[in-house]
């Protein structure tokens, strides 16, 4: 059973930056895409970011497209999501999920960073806090 678990939230200016970390623990060989989502109050959960499962292919919501970046090192089972620029509408709960791939890599995948049945395993989600 995969296990996720996000830290490196805070509060933070508007303009300035946060790392998000995504720890994976359990069954974790490479066989995962990693999504990055986000709930605001009273708003649904939306995508922001993906990664397939070797980390060669990457995909963001147009709203942080040039603002965040999604890296994972396998070797030590973690996903980043690297925010910068950030603004108040940033603020939220950050959630991240794996989507499994199977042991058969395709170079050609594209991960979509949608909120859908494909990711089904989910962290407890880290707080994001863009304010003044």
């Amino acid at each position: 059973q995969l296990q996720l678990v996000e830290s490196g939230g805070g509060l933070v200016q508007p303009g300035g930056s946060l790392r998000l970390s995504c720890a994976a623990s359990g069954f974790t060989r490479n066989y995962y895409a990693i999504g990055w989502f986000r709930q605001a109050p009273g708003k649904e959960r939306e995508g922001v970011s993906c990664i397939n499962s070797r980390g060669s292919r990457t995909n963001y919501a147009d709203s942080v497209k040039g603002r965040f970046t999604i890296s994972r090192d396998n070797a030590k089972n973690t996903v980043y999501l690297l925010m910068n620029s950030l603004k108040p509408e940033d603020t939220a709960v950050y959630y991240c999920a794996a989507a499994y791939w199977g042991p058969v890599f395709d170079p050609s995948r594209l991960c979509v960073p949608s909120v859908s049945k494909e990711y089904d395993y989910w962290g407890q989600g880290t707080q994001v806090t863009v304010s003044s």
